[in-house]
């Protein structure tokens, strides 16, 4: 891949994490006010839980999805960038377009939801 279009999927995911960050942390501050609500009656304190838990859950998948954007940076950084982690081939262009983060190429992606490929560490 040539280093012009290295350089732009690196501004995207410095951008991308960016938000990402911002995002993690502000469902964090929501959860804590979350807490801090004094409720009286308990379809208050039944709607109060569920909104706890739902910030949780968003703020977990942002953390993964933040945690994926840096893997990709690294990846950039060392120069693998593009290369699918499991069998080296390189990875669809408009995937890239797509999902700038991703570690597999479409056939090792495939083979993973199937169960058919471990997954590596990020």
């Amino acid at each position: 891949m040539d280093k012009k279009k290295v350089e732009t999927f690196k501004k995207r995911l410095e951008t991308r994490q960016q938000e990402l960050r911002r995002m993690v942390s502000r469902t964090e501050q929501d959860g804590r006010s979350a807490d801090e609500d004094s409720t009286q009656d308990i379809a208050d304190k039944a709607a109060n839980s569920y909104n706890k838990e739902f910030l949780f859950h968003q703020s977990n998948n942002d953390r993964q999805l933040l945690q994926m954007v840096e893997g990709a940076l690294y990846r950039i950084r060392e120069g693998s960038f593009g290369e699918c982690i499991s069998c080296g081939k390189e990875i669809n262009a408009k995937r890239l377009e797509a999902v700038p983060w991703t570690r597999h190429c479409i056939e090792c992606q495939e083979k993973l939801e199937q169960g058919l490929l471990e997954e590596a560490p990020k």
